[in-house]
């Protein structure tokens, strides 16, 4: 998906598209609840906008079994202080969020066990997408794009390719994908998403001062983060997901056709249909007789 030929607005003035991770399963087991969660974010995206005007901030929730929209600072025109209460956008975003959970919590009551308990990454990523190139097409000038993942759920084998192929596009989009991830173990699609596409994964260690890590890392604007200093990625996850079974290997059977993954020796490749042919595992064989065998 390649990027619209448009123009930048100055190098401070910024378009933020967060993913929020709402799995309830996630939620429901993590040692931070779902609402303290949320108010250290709300007051994020509020500084967000209060940093430039021309700021704009747009919010999908990630569910278990689907995602949406649920805020973009462009359609809201009240975002100031109403009475000295929330702001408004605020209360908008809530409204809608809170419709998103019921509909995403009749969806998952209908799954079968079994399943791993992952949010829809892929989903709430290739939307994110879709929604910055609408952005390039639609006018004369744009801010600069940028991806923020906030997730805690483990990461979905299942929805490896798709999750591959958008970060591809974000990076041929030169969007760079921020990501902080809130669980328990490390993400890998999330390393690799901020590695492949330039941009910063950090995993806070003291999750009731979120708020501060989100503004330290997150809230800098692209131009300022060449003379920042930011946490780099440290040993990151290189590791793939087999197509045959969707589990996380460290060696595997690649087509060189299509170069789809395998976790054991395949006679037909079963996405492009290429058949393999014997050569290879007889010359392995081969090879290991010859190591095996002692010299005369």
């Amino acid at each position: 998906m390649a990027s619209a030929p448009s123009k930048l607005y100055a190098d401070d003035v910024s378009l933020v598209v967060v993913l929020l991770d709402t799995n309830l399963f996630f939620w429901s087991s993590s040692s931070v609840s779902f609402s303290q969660f949320l108010s250290q974010v709300l007051a994020f995206l509020n500084a967000i906008l209060t940093l430039n005007q021309l700021n704009q901030v747009v919010v999908i929730a990630t569910g278990y079994n689907s995602c949406d929209y649920i805020f973009d600072s462009a359609l809201d025109l009240n975002r100031g202080i109403e009475n000295g209460r929330m702001p408004a956008m605020s209360s908008s975003l809530l409204q809608k969020l809170e419709k998103f959970l019921i509909k995403d919590e009749q969806l998952s009551k209908e799954e079968p066990e079994g399943r791993i308990k992952s949010s829809l990454f892929s989903g709430s990523l290739s939307m994110s997408l879709c929604y910055m190139q609408r952005v390039f097409r639609s006018g004369a000038l744009h801010p600069h794009p940028r991806i923020l993942c906030l997730q805690g759920s483990p990461d979905g084998p299942e929805q490896y390719v798709a999750i591959m192929n958008a970060i591809f596009s974000a990076q041929r989009s030169k969007v760079p994908i921020d990501s902080c991830y809130i669980g328990a173990q490390n993400s890998a699609f999330l390393q690799q998403a901020s590695y492949i596409t330039g941009g910063v994964h950090h995993k806070p260690q003291n999750l009731d001062g979120l708020f501060q890590y989100l503004m330290t890392i997150f809230a800098t604007d692209l131009h300022s983060r060449s003379f920042i200093h930011l946490p780099k990625s440290v040993g990151v996850d290189f590791r793939a997901s087999c197509f045959c079974h969707k589990n996380t290997i460290d060696m595997g059977y690649i087509c060189s056709v299509c170069l789809s993954i395998f976790c054991k020796h395949q006679k037909k490749c079963s996405t492009c249909g290429s058949v393999f042919g014997q050569a290879q595992s007889e010359v392995a064989s081969a090879s290991d007789k010859k190591r095996k065998t002692p010299e005369t």
